[in-house]
């Protein structure tokens, strides 16, 4: 089972950016298809970007452009740089592995990300 600590989230200005970080342990990291999830109030949790373990990426149409998802396999660690924020962006940000090739029994406790002017 992967243990999953998400951090970097804060409040920001529409047209700011953030850098979010997932630290990983308890399974063999590099072998995973991850991805950033994120859930809005009174929202369902949606995927906003993947990465396989060969490092192809692929994003919601809503973050295109402005989202990129990275990892450090050395450091058992997935990013999600943010720019250009927009005020629907505000949610809770979660990393975990992607639920389109896993099935998923954990989840951490995000890290919240406020957009507001």
């Amino acid at each position: 089972q992967v243990q999953l600590v998400e951090s970097g989230g804060g409040l920001v200005h529409p047209g700011g950016s953030l850098r979010l970080s997932c630290a990983a342990s308890g399974s063999i990291f590099s072998n995973y298809n991850m991805a950033w999830y994120r859930q809005a109030p009174g929202k369902q949790r949606e995927l906003v970007a993947g990465m396989t373990s060969g490092g192809n990426t692929n994003y919601a149409d809503s973050v295109k452009g402005r989202f990129a998802i990275s990892r450090d396999n050395a450091k058992n660690t997935v990013y999600l740089q943010m720019n250009s924020l927009k005020p629907e962006d505000t949610a809770v940000y979660y990393c975990n592995k992607d639920l389109r090739y896993y099935h998923i029994a954990y989840w951490g406790q995000g890290t919240q990300v406020t957009v507001s002017s």
